[in-house]
């Protein structure tokens, strides 16, 4: 595997990349990926993708939040915010043009904050079980008093998790959260953007999805429902899902232009 390069940021993290240059005669608009909570830029949908994006002699990018992956920094120091001023800096630093963002959990959440503010950086949306605001009304809403009382207490909890390790929640990501809520208040999406969501995720409840299509405002947009897929949604099937809604987003965006 390559070793990944590294990019500097302007709040001083050092975030590990890997980026596929355009071809000379391509005018798609390049594609970021933006990955889950606690994921790495290696997983199977954010590689799968530069592999399609290669074919196709298309920008792709890919990198690890700071304290993800191969990034540094301790996972525990950061909270939403900071994750998204990762994505701010690698886009800006490592793109050129508007870019097509596919949001996959987490970098679902992610790509919405970098649209509502940044919007003249964003060409489409495509988001994999988006979880928006989840460090509210899933972690938050769902510990009991003991659990608040402990956090608020100690710092941080321990949460048990079906993938691996289980998750540090820190005080700083619940409270710094609250500052980068994107259902409380108007979130237009003047682009073209396509939400999906498997019906079998046991992370992202469907719900979450149905919830976000209400209240997202946009003359484009829709939600595609896959009967048992779950939050991984890396299965051949799912895969070819994720790369024809790239390309519904990319023909939207040219028809538009």
């Amino acid at each position: 595997m390559a070793e990944p390069s590294f990019l500097d940021t302007p709040e001083g993290r050092r975030l590990a990349y890997h980026r596929t240059e355009t071809s000379s005669a391509n005018t798609l608009p390049g594609m970021v990926f933006l990955g889950g909570f606690m994921s790495d830029m290696d997983g199977t949908k954010a590689t799968h993708l530069e592999a399609w994006a290669r074919t196709q002699g298309r920008a792709f990018l890919r990198f690890d939040y700071s304290g993800h992956g191969r990034s540094e920094g301790a996972f525990t120091d950061g909270t939403i915010g900071d994750w998204a001023a990762d994505a701010r800096a690698a886009i800006a630093a490592l793109t050129e043009g508007p870019q097509l963002l596919v949001g996959s959990s987490m970098g679902g959440w992610i790509a919405l904050l970098i649209a509502r503010s940044r919007p003249e950086q964003v060409a489409g949306l495509v988001t994999i079980a988006a979880a928006p605001d989840f460090t509210e009304d899933s972690f938050w809403s769902g510990f009991d008093d003991a659990q608040r009382a402990a956090l608020v207490q100690h710092g941080k909890l321990e949460v048990p998790s079906d993938y691996d390790a289980p998750y540090t929640i820190t005080r700083r990501l619940i409270e710094e959260g609250r500052d980068n809520l994107v259902l409380r208040d108007p979130l237009p999406l003047p682009l073209p953007v396509r939400f999906l969501q498997g019906t079998a995720d046991a992370d992202v409840d469907p719900s979450v999805a149905l919830r976000l299509l209400d209240h997202a405002t946009g003359d484009d947009i829709r939600l595609t429902l896959v009967k048992g897929a779950d939050h991984r949604f890396s299965d051949p099937a799912c895969l070819a899902l994720i790369a024809a809604a790239v390309t519904d987003v990319t023909a939207a965006v040219l028809d538009g232009g």
